[in-house]
């Protein structure tokens, strides 16, 4: 079986649920769906320091939906909400880790609503457009790679047969498989082998080009139960026990990726890819 795309994810607000989408433009700073970017927006709390299910697992729980012309929030016991993409807000300075970073705000309503579903004070921001923030030159090299309010870089890929490796282990286990949701990759292959993405150095899909940077060092973000919004041990624990990468600093599953060719190219699920590998 030839390499394929077998899934593309886009996550609108950074810490919240994926979209799949079965088609996907490549910007340069990732995904792009209608315009609207991968990690489009962020939360933050009242320090404009950014939040993830690294503190907050129940926003595992915060469905995202791109409809029309809002992004759509929905969450257990909340009403839905609908924040337009035409709103204008003020532009403020936030931290998404080392970087200080422009951000727009998204209106009073927004905030009271990520506010009463996590229990803590908390706003919606907007990534400005005319902000720009590139990945470190120590991984990619002579590439000018902007993202927006991803960790550190704009795509994140990983294998249908690297997903199919960690679930055996867990089923010998006893214990229930993992989804591909607690890993959130932007884009998924199918037709490689467990982990080939690790010596991958370029994926290609037409006349698009990525190159794969760096592995993805994972925290406690997969242990969260996406059904729950609760922290757990799994799979944290079986990954720990094969997938612990000394050069890298910690434990790895996917492989970050920057846009080297072929930004405004459209990816659609099913595309014949091409890998190079670093060997």
């Amino acid at each position: 079986m030839a390499a394929v795309i077998s899934r593309l994810l886009l996550y609108p607000v950074k810490g919240c649920r994926g979209v799949a989408l079965r088609s996907a433009r490549l910007a340069s700073t990732g995904l792009e769906f209608d315009g609207i970017g991968d990690r489009e927006w962020v939360i933050v709390d009242d320090h404009g320091e950014f939040l993830s299910q690294r503190e907050l697992p129940r926003m595992a729980l915060v469905e995202t939906a791109l409809a029309g012309s809002c992004l759509r929030l929905s969450a257990p016991g909340m009403l839905k909400l609908e924040v337009p993409f035409a709103s204008e807000g003020d532009v403020v300075r936030i931290q998404v880790w080392d970087d200080e970073i422009d951000a727009v705000t998204q209106g009073d309503v927004a905030d009271r609503w990520i506010t009463d579903f996590l229990g803590r004070r908390a706003r919606l921001m907007r990534f400005d457009p005319l902000a720009r923030r590139i990945s470190r030159r120590k991984y990619t090299g002579a590439t000018e790679a902007p993202y927006k309010f991803a960790d550190a870089f704009a795509l994140l890929v990983t294998s249908e047969a690297s997903l199919a490796d960690l679930n055996a282990r867990l089923q010998a286990k006893g214990l229930a498989p993992a989804g591909i949701e607690r890993f959130r990759p932007n884009i998924v292959l199918d037709g490689v082998e467990a982990f080939d993405e690790d010596y991958a150095r370029t994926v290609r899909v037409g006349d698009a080009e990525i190159e794969l940077v760096r592995p993805c060092v994972r925290c406690t973000v997969p242990s969260v139960d996406p059904a729950l919004g609760e922290q757990g041990d799994e799979p944290g624990d079986t990954l720990a026990s094969y997938r612990n990468n000394a050069e890298a600093g910690g434990i790895t599953f996917g492989v970050n990726g920057i846009v080297t060719q072929g930004a405004g190219a459209t990816l659609g699920v099913g595309d014949p890819v091409e890998i190079t590998f670093r060997f």
